[in-house]
């Protein structure tokens, strides 16, 4: 199609301002005065327009000139052909607008590139994914300083294709002067590192903590060309922490360009004393902590046996104190109630950390924050810090306990200690909370003691982000204890000086700090109808297969939705509401000599083949699935509500009506 001559003048005003812009006239004489300079010999004295792209080419200068480029498709023609489906929901369909980030001037960025990875080596074999076919993918994580990022999934290979770029602005949330740019000797004293989380995601969605790696950032304060670029080994985590799982290439370069950089001398020395610092500070709390345990068995010789736990290996293996696990967390807007952050908590996926092999072993693995946020499930630990973190920012008194539950499991539940001296369990897993009234041994035995509730056995210490205590009474079983944390003879505390040196945010030896948590990307009205349409369609074939009809009533179907919202707002408040109106409308919507059976169930995962299986093993579901009578009519119907970090809670409730016929 021929452009009219005003269009062709326009395009060509274009292109020479895209070509001005990256300064390609300058590079291409460049380009050329080497190539005369090198490759031409004495007798050749013409140089030929091939020979000039190839040199160009090689050079990667006309690439970055197709990278420059953005061809815009015309969005109607994809419409017109694509037929409308009806929906109850509108979502908007369009696809996001890349926009180009404003980078502030007054402010500095660091710019991470990740151009591939290599030597991923489990995924030699992997076939090539053929267009359109579901495959495993990888997802990198990243953040640095209150600042969260996620790049493209892409499919796992012996070299996954990743290319992305990150802008990470270097002084957010630090140093007070928000107005004045940083200069390099300034950002030589920010010890935060860019933690680097890599997720892989299966096809059936499940997720698997492949990696999690802290990157040391300012070598490129020192660097020459003010870039410098980086092959970062990734290592394994928990049994594997020590075997290579991959090696990625970044890029780092620093936005605008420093006026003047540092010696990489001086950056070396810089990091060298940080580590020399830091080991310091955790043999002194080593020796602190051998010092305090030896006092502690000697008050009496069966605290060996106790559940005293000081330290704690994170995904990579490395031991920190446990008290640098936990510290307050703010969530915004995104959780309102202290219960809320018990139930998002309590939504997100429960997985024991895997072992090799048998024996039973319970594999030890306490998540950094970003890795178990990433991954979307953790081991009881993990849950339990969290929540306590989320406590404490709500400015409760919160604190994690180990012990014991039924059988001698090793547990972590978390506790909060009212200001009336109330003693409050809350169970990250199950979002439950229990009020502890000890019982008192040295009552007589017509007194009637109180009945734990609660699953816990016995406590052998508590902490949080400032105290650590060791439970120092006669007997560590929960249901004596006094947890009057001020009695030094019921509780030995550690130091909290000593603590406070190896787990205070600022410090060099504890854990980076906590990323912020992210809203839901999840459409609940979305995902709610699909899987909803996905069961109606297991549940029809499944009846077809015993050879029954099925007729679905979309108005029963639709009663059903009270029900699910109350069950959700009990989970999270402890009340129960709306049940009368609920009990009456199915009341109105069964007919005189009809039966109504209903089974609601509760997931935390959205894959609606796997949670009809699971409703298929019980005897109350199978039994309104594979209803037989006169007039059956079935009804599902699915409710999906949203947490922070894309955490999801899915309530699902099948019901049938039928005439009974004795």
């Amino acid at each position: 199609m021929a452009l009219p001559p005003e269009k062709v003048s326009e395009l060509k005003q274009i292109i020479r301002q895209q070509l001005t812009r990256m300064d390609v006239h300058g590079r291409i004489r460049e380009v050329l005065a080497e190539t005369i300079r090198e490759e031409l010999a004495p007798e050749h004295q013409q140089l030929s327009a091939e020979d000039l792209m190839k040199a160009l080419r090689r050079r990667g200068i006309i690439d970055d000139v197709m990278k420059e480029l953005t061809f815009v498709t015309d969005m109607n023609d994809r419409e017109m052909a694509s037929t409308p489906k009806p929906s109850t929901h509108f979502v908007d369909r369009q696809p996001p607008v890349l926009q180009k980030t404003n980078i502030d001037p007054t402010r500095r960025y660091l710019y991470l590139q990740v151009l591939g990875g290599k030597a991923f080596l489990e995924h030699l074999q992997e076939p090539e994914p053929l267009p359109g076919q579901i495959c495993s993918t990888f997802t990198l994580y990243l953040h640095f300083r209150n600042q969260r990022f996620r790049s493209k999934p892409v499919p796992c290979a012996c070299e996954p294709d990743f290319h992305d770029g990150f802008l990470l602005e270097v002084h957010k949330d630090s140093l007070g002067d928000g107005s004045k740019m940083v200069d390099a000797t300034t950002m030589l004293s920010i010890c935060d590192p860019v933690h680097m989380v890599l997720i892989k995601t299966d096809t059936f969605g499940e997720t698997t903590l492949v990696a999690s790696y802290f990157l040391e950032w300012r070598s490129v304060l020192g660097a020459e060309n003010r870039v410098t670029s980086v092959a970062v080994e990734l290592l394994g985590v928990g049994t594997e922490s020590k075997v290579s799982v991959g090696v990625l290439n970044i890029k780092l370069e620093m936005y605008p360009q420093l006026n003047k950089t540092l010696s990489q001398e001086i950056v070396n020395t810089q990091l060298a004393l940080e580590r020399q610092k830091t080991a310091e500070k955790e043999r002194l709390f080593l020796v602190y902590a051998k010092q305090w345990w030896r006092e502690y068995l000697q008050i009496r010789p069966s605290h060996n046996t106790r559940l005293v736990k000081i330290f704690a290996q994170d995904e990579n293996g490395i031991n920190h104190p446990v008290c640098s696990y936990v510290r307050p967390l703010r969530a915004g807007r995104l959780l309102d109630t202290p219960r809320q952050a018990a139930r998002f908590v309590n939504v997100l996926g429960y997985e024991r950390a895997p072992v090799i092999g048998g024996g039973g072993g319970k594999q030890e693995q306490w998540c950094t924050l970003l890795a178990f946020l990433c991954r979307n499930k953790g081991d009881c630990e993990d849950h339990a810090n969290l929540l306590c973190s989320l406590l404490l920012g709500y400015g409760l008194e919160a604190f994690v306990c180990v012990g014991t539950k039924a059988k001698g499991v090793p547990h972590t539940w978390v506790m909060t200690c009212g200001t009336d001296g109330t003693i409050t369990f809350w169970e990250s897993l199950t979002g439950h909370r229990y009020i502890h009234n000890p019982i008192n041994p040295d009552d007589p035995p017509l007194v009637e003691q109180p009945k734990p509730v609660y699953p816990y056995r016995t406590v052998g210490c508590v902490f949080n982000h400032q105290k650590f205590l060791g439970n120092c009474q006669p007997s560590d079983a929960v249901e004596v204890c006094v947890f009057d944390l001020h009695d030094e003879s019921k509780w030995k505390p550690m130091s909290g000086e000593a603590i406070k040196s190896v787990c205070s945010p600022g410090a060099t030896t504890s854990l980076p700090p906590f990323p912020p948590l992210c809203a839901s990307t999840i459409d609940a009205a979305v995902i709610s109808n699909e899987i909803e349409l996905q069961l109606r369609i297991l549940v029809s074939e499944h009846r077809k297969d015993l050879g029954l009809t099925t007729v679905w009533d979309d108005q029963l179907s639709y009663l059903l939705s009270p029900a699910l919202a109350a069950y959700e707002l009990e989970r999270t408040t402890s009340i129960s509401a709306g049940n009368e109106e609920f009990q009456d409308a199915i009341r109105r919507a069964v007919p005189d000599g009809h039966t109504f059976k209903g089974f609601p169930i509760h997931f935390v995962y959205r894959n609606a083949r796997r949670a009809f299986s699971t409703c298929l093993r019980s005897p109350f579901c199978e039994e309104i699935i594979c209803c037989r009578g006169d007039q059956v009519r079935l009804a599902v119907r699915v409710r999906v509500f949203t947490y922070p970090e894309s955490a999801c809670a899915v309530w699902i409730m099948f019901a049938c009506k039928y005439r009974s016929v004795l």
